[in-house]
């Protein structure tokens, strides 16, 4: 089977693979990028994580993830965005160890609203501010903070940012190379002004990572393990990946699965069908994608 060269294993696809497990997978089925979780890193250590992506041979394309840090101002929030600069820095050294073409993006989950809290667009002016404070940090070490929106049934707990609209108009106050956006299939497809938000995102060069997987449902109890294979679902990705493409994007594509069966498949198994899941369903609407690889 052939794999396209711009398919990404984001780490949380095979989520209960170990790092080593995971980058072993991952360029033994013939993928030629991955994009890396805190968790797994951090269980190794930075320094040991980073030498094992090297030796990978692998591209680096995010890190995942940071921000949360729509609580008022106090002590949490301010070890919020020491985290955050932690973040930053351990996505720069993946991303200097990482086979050629590696990308220092770090991906920031804006978080929810404040415990007892209805203020959305308040919510949302802390999101700026926190991005306002870390972007001078990220700009220094050469990381790109990518404001990920998510579905807005994760608007109370998870993300006050719910459109790319949303993550555009933060973003608007940075320059394009630190603070760009996430465009995730998952949770914007349902957007009925998806098309001229994406258009928008790359005339405004921020398209920082383009992640893709599919919405199908009835959606399990637990919505945030509803993502599946992509073409396994209802997700237009002929639509939004050209769209994409039209922007100019040429970066890796990241598949990110969250899903408990998936999860509980074997990891080499899960690599291979989303591998084969990809070549149907995205690469054949990629103007000018990269040569697949054998």
């Amino acid at each position: 089977m052939s794999v396209d060269a711009r398919l990404s294993i984001n780490q949380a696809t095979i989520k209960h693979a170990d790092l080593a497990t995971a980058l072993h997978v991952t360029a033994q089925a013939g993928v030629e990028a991955i994009g890396l979780w805190r968790e797994p890193v951090n269980e190794v250590g930075l320094t040991t994580a980073a030498a094992m992506l090297a030796d990978s041979g692998l591209r680096f394309t995010t890190h995942c993830r940071a921000g949360f840090f729509t609580m008022p101002e106090g002590p949490a929030r301010r070890a919020s965005l020491d985290d955050n600069r932690v973040a930053i820095d351990e996505t720069a050294t993946l991303a200097a160890a990482g086979a050629a073409g590696s990308t220092a993006v770090l991906v920031l989950v804006a978080g929810g609203l404040a415990e007892g809290s209805r203020d959305l667009v308040g919510a949302r002016e802390r999101v700026r501010d926190a991005i306002g404070e870390l972007a001078p940090y990220a700009q220094a070490a050469g990381v790109t903070l990518a404001i990920e929106p998510l579905h807005p049934m994760f608007a109370s707990d998870r993300c006050v940012v719910s459109t790319l609209d949303q993550a555009l108009d933060i973003a608007a106050d940075f320059a394009p190379d630190v603070v760009g956006a996430a465009v995730d299939t998952f949770h914007i497809f349902w957007d009925p002004d998806v098309l001229p938000a994406i258009e928008r995102a790359g005339r405004e060069g921020r398209i920082a990572t383009y992640q893709v997987c599919d919405w199908k449902t009835p959606l399990p109890a637990d919505v945030l393990l509803s993502r599946h294979y992509p073409g396994d679902g209802v997700i237009d990705f002929a639509a939004l990946t050209r769209a994409v493409a039209a922007t100019g994007y040429d970066r890796d594509i990241e598949v990110e699965i969250f899903n408990a069966d998936i999860w509980a498949d074997d990891p080499a198994a899960v690599v291979a069908r989303t591998a084969a899941a990809f070549g149907d369903a995205v690469a054949p609407h990629l103007a000018g994608a990269r040569a697949a690889t054998a």
